[in-house]
């Protein structure tokens, strides 16, 4: 249940890094070690691995690029939202690894980077599709009574420029954050139960146990749901950044 574990190497450094960190980096490599390997001898017919890397890769581009913001756009967005969606499914589903135990995504660092790159990302794309009218129209939409941009304004402001960033931020951690905690309390149930008291008590362990398990394949679920809603998130903030109304 440690969110903030001690500094494990390089300590007094700015490379300090603690288990979080060291869980970051491993599933980092390990994401570079099996693309890597799934598509250094590319076949026509593809073999297991190549065949599961393309799905992968055709489910991103078809499904969420493509169908979000067409076959051009896709194309151009398509290499950041394939990061997004296979990093924090890595970094998601170390939550329920033996010997890990906790998502990289479950502080809020990795997180925050990922909205502020999105961020960027939608407004470069606003500003690059539409120059002179994308931060006017963003804060000032086109049809509104002039006299009502005074209330208009400062929501649109908050909601778009503000909020936007920080709801993403949020709803990614806070899902990794509750399912971490619900799994820890149905395994530190099971653990008491079993080894701390007597009689029948033991039985209620059972049952935690039960819990814990079921838990741990609905965070399975949970950790490929968020990478998902994540980068489709990101597609929609930049199909509206470069609709026409702008």
């Amino acid at each position: 249940m440690e969110f903030f574990p001690d500094i494990v190497l390089f300590e007094g450094t700015p490379f300090a890094m603690n288990r979080i960190m060291m869980i970051r980096v491993l599933m980092t490599l390990l994401i570079v070690l099996v693309f890597w390997l799934g598509t250094r001898n590319l076949r026509l017919v593809p073999g297991r691995g190549q065949g599961l890397i393309e799905y992968g890769l055709d489910f991103v581009r078809v499904g969420i690029a493509e169908d979000l913001l067409g076959k051009k756009d896709g194309k151009r967005f398509l290499p950041i939202l394939t990061t997004f969606f296979f990093m924090i499914l890595a970094m998601n589903i170390t939550g329920i690894v033996p010997g890990l135990n906790i998502a990289g995504t479950s502080v809020i660092g990795v997180p925050l980077v990922l909205a502020l790159v999105a961020y960027v990302t939608w407004i470069y794309a606003g500003l690059k599709k539409h120059p002179g009218k994308f931060l006017r129209n963003s804060l000032f939409p086109p049809g509104v009574p002039p006299v009502l941009y005074i209330i208009v304004t400062p929501i649109e402001l908050v909601s778009t420029f503000i909020v936007r960033p920080v709801t993403h931020t949020l709803r990614l951690m806070m899902n990794m954050v509750v399912g971490h905690l619900l799994l820890v309390l149905f395994f530190a149930a099971t653990q008491f139960f079993f080894f701390s008291t007597q009689g029948l008590f033991p039985l209620f362990g059972v049952g935690t146990l039960a819990f814990g398990l079921a838990f741990s394949f609905f965070e399975i679920l949970v950790a490929i749901l968020q990478a998902y809603v994540f980068t489709i998130l990101t597609a929609v903030y930049i199909q509206l950044a470069l609709a026409d109304e702008h």
